[in-house]
C-alpha cells in the first residue's frame, strides 16, 4: 500500500488540475446554471422499499429517470455481502449502469448495542468491506429498538458510536447517527440527542439530521439545533409533514418550510440530502417521489 501512495498522489494532483482546467473553458451552449448545483438529489431507498422488492432493476431505472443521482441504501447482509439480494458488486454495476451513485447507507448496527464488542466489530468490519465496494462515503446507525430508549441505554450508546467511529474513520470513511422522534423525548431534563451530541466525538460521530422528526418532537427548531455543533450535520433526511395528521406527505403537501431551512445548509455542514417518505403515500410510493422530486427541483433546489 505505502509504494502505491505516490503514484495516487501523483494521479490526484494530475486529475485535479485537468478539472480546475476544464472550469475555466466556457463551451457553446453550456449551461452555468445546472454546472452549478453543489449537491445530487439524493434518495434514500426505503421510501420505495416495495417497488424494491418487487422490481430491482425496473425501479432504479425509474429513480435515475426521476432526476435522482444519488441513493441512501438500506437492510444489508453482512455475512453474504449482499444489497437487495445482490452481491455488492452486482449492485455497484446495477447503479453504474443507471448513472447512480450510493453515498451513504443505513447499516443494522443497532442490533449490536448490547452484543459484546467483538461481535459488533466484526459486523463493522462487514459494513465497511460493503461499503467501499458500492462506493459509499458514510456509514449510518439508523435507529433503536424501543427497549434501548432510555438514559442509560443512550450512554451505552454513545460509547458504542465512538467505538464505531473510530473503525469506520480508520477505514476512510465517515460514521454517522440518524435520529428519530425518540432522542427528543424528554428524560427529567434531559433527552437523547444531546447525550448523544455532548457525549460523542465530533471528529469520529456525525449527525444525519431527519428535519421531519426535528420539526415533529424537538423543542428546538433546526436553526437552532445547527448552532449548537456548527458543521456537524453532514446529511439531511428531507421529507414533508401532513399538515393535520402530521404523519408523513410528499414535499410541498406538508407544514414544513423548507426555504427557511435549506440556507442553513452552510452552517450546518450539510454535505449530502436525501428525499425520503416513509408512508402515508398520497397514491403509490413512485408517484410520491415523482412529485416530490418535480416539487424539490422546481421550488426548493435554489436554496442549496
Amino acid at each position: 500500500m505505502k509504494n502505491q501512495e505516490p503514484i495516487n498522489r501523483r494521479r490526484f494532483i494530475h486529475s485535479s488540475c485537468a478539472i480546475m482546467s476544464a472550469s475555466l473553458i466556457t463551451l457553446p451552449g453550456f449551461n452555468s446554471s445546472a454546472a452549478s448545483n453543489k449537491y445530487k438529489m439524493g434518495l434514500q431507498l426505503f421510501t420505495v422499499r416495495a417497488a424494491m422488492a418487487s422490481d430491482l432493476t425496473g425501479t432504479l431505472k425509474q429513480i435515475a429517470s426521476l432526476g435522482y443521482e444519488d441513493l441512501e441504501t438500506y437492510g444489508y447482509n453482512g455475512d453474504e455481502r449482499m444489497y437487495y439480494g445482490l452481491k455488492a458488486s452486482a449492485f455497484k454495476q446495477l447503479l453504474d449502469d443507471n448513472h447512480l451513485t450510493t453515498s451513504s447507507g443505513h447499516y443494522d448496527l443497532f442490533r449490536y448495542l448490547d452484543t459484546p464488542a467483538d461481535a459488533l466489530e466484526r459486523y463493522v468490519d462487514q459494513c465497511i468491506e460493503g461499503a467501499h465496494a458500492i462506493g459509499q462515503r458514510y456509514i449510518t446507525w439508523p435507529w433503536l429498538m424501543p427497549e434501548s430508549r432510555t438514559l442509560e441505554k443512550f450512554k451505552l450508546l454513545t460509547s458504542k458510536l465512538n467505538s464505531v467511529g473510530e473503525q469506520v474513520t480508520k477505514a476512510g470513511l465517515g460514521f454517522a447517527y440518524h435520529n428519530h422522534d425518540f432522542e427528543f423525548a424528554d428524560h427529567g431534563g434531559q433527552n437523547g440527542y444531546d447525550i448523544i451530541m455532548q457525549e460523542t466525538d465530533p471528529a469520529l460521530v456525525k449527525l444525519q439530521v431527519d428535519l421531519y422528526w426535528v420539526m415533529h418532537s424537538s423543542k428546538l427548531t433546526p436553526a437552532e439545533l445547527f448552532s449548537k455543533q456548527p458543521g456537524r450535520f453532514v446529511m439531511w433526511h428531507i421529507k414533508d409533514m401532513d399538515k393535520v395528521s402530521r404523519d408523513y406527505t410528499e414535499l410541498g403537501n406538508g407544514s414544513i418550510d423548507y426555504t427557511v431551512i435549506l440556507p442553513e445548509a452552510s452552517r450546518a455542514g450539510m454535505q449530502l440530502y436525501f428525499l425520503e417518505q416513509g408512508g402515508n403515500f398520497a397514491k403509490d410510493p413512485i408517484q410520491s417521489i415523482t412529485d416530490s422530486a418535480h416539487f424539490f427541483k422546481k421550488n426548493l433546489e435554489r436554496y442549496l
